[in-house]
């Protein structure tokens, strides 16, 4: 028999924390956070990260155990999930898998196989190099002109996917927006229920936009001096998230502050919209829109634990 599995997804802001905990609490659940950014430990505002006490006793996973200074990608996070998927159900307990990283809910979901996917160090760096060079639209026209469908997908700025797509294509000959096409039709080998939590766009964008203002309140500036005075710089993984990059660019005295604010707002509210787009492509999803349950967290836990 396949095992029980849940994934609570959708885009940044809508709500998934507090919908999780109710899940995990009806069901017998312990949360694992499938989020590029909480992951690491002092970037706690700028993540959005929840805090213990509003855990309520529910276990979270891959939460706050990686420093700043350390790489975490979708291979390294399909292996922490896994690890901590086999403790969940030693102790009786069911997984749901929480966030807004598709890739990454893809890659546990379906258990994608990465290992076939060996690494081109020489032309990474090469890569790399002409990032650091040209800059980061450059690299994506290096995309556009190979993949497309690619290109379309990967936002320029996330030069760590568009050099991964760029290396794919370089060592197979084919293309990763084909090959990630194929994954999704994979069957997934446990007894999952894949949720996705949504709202109307323009409410979400205001959330967005307010969420931002309580985490200037709230201190992110401060949060991401203390990183600088860390020693953590812009070419870190870690800090090319949302909120961190911009702040950090304000701090080095390239942008105001007022700048700062926007673009996180602006790129935010994008970043949504790209979440979006990417569940609607996934099969099999279950569509939460809060609307249509008249905004009643009781009327939508109950319809998730009917489909569960």
């Amino acid at each position: 028999m396949k095992k029980p599995f849940v994934v609570l997804a959708g885009p940044t802001a809508v709500g998934k924390t507090k919908m999780s905990i109710r899940l995990a609490k009806a069901i017998g659940g312990e949360i694992i956070s499938a989020d590029s950014m909480q992951v690491y430990r002092h970037m706690d505002i700028g993540s959005a990260k929840i805090r213990p006490e509003e855990m309520e006793g529910v276990p979270h996973h891959l939460i706050d155990v990686l420093e700043p200074s350390e790489e975490f990608h979708v291979v390294k996070f399909q292996q922490m999930a896994k690890e901590a998927m086999t403790g969940i159900y030693d102790r009786g307990h069911i997984p749901i898998l929480t966030g807004g990283t598709g890739f990454y809910i893809q890659a546990v979901l379906y258990d994608i196989d990465f290992t076939k996917e060996s690494g081109d160090d020489a032309y990474r760096k090469e890569l790399e190099d002409f990032a650091e060079r040209s800059g980061a639209e450059a690299l994506h026209e290096r995309l556009a002109a190979v993949d497309p469908k690619a290109a379309k997908d990967i936002h320029p700025h996330n030069i760590k996917r568009v050099i991964r797509a760029l290396e794919y294509h370089h060592q197979t000959g084919d293309l990763i927006s084909r090959h990630n096409e194929q994954e999704r039709q994979k069957e997934s080998p446990y007894d999952a229920s894949y949720f996705v939590l949504n709202d109307d766009r323009q409410k979400l964008y205001r959330q967005i936009d307010r969420r931002v203002d309580l985490m200037i309140e709230a201190g992110l500036v401060d949060e991401v001096q203390a990183l600088k005075d860390m020693g953590c710089t812009s070419s870190m993984v870690s800090m090319q998230g949302l909120g961190y990059k911009e702040i950090l660019a304000y701090l080095d005295g390239v942008l105001s502050l007022d700048d700062a604010i926007y673009r996180i707002k602006r790129d935010t509210r994008h970043f949504a919209k790209r979440q979006i787009t990417w569940f609607k492509r996934e099969k099999d999803v279950i569509w939460v829109d809060k609307p249509d349950f008249d905004y009643d967290e009781e009327k939508m836990l109950a319809f998730m634990l009917k489909h569960i």
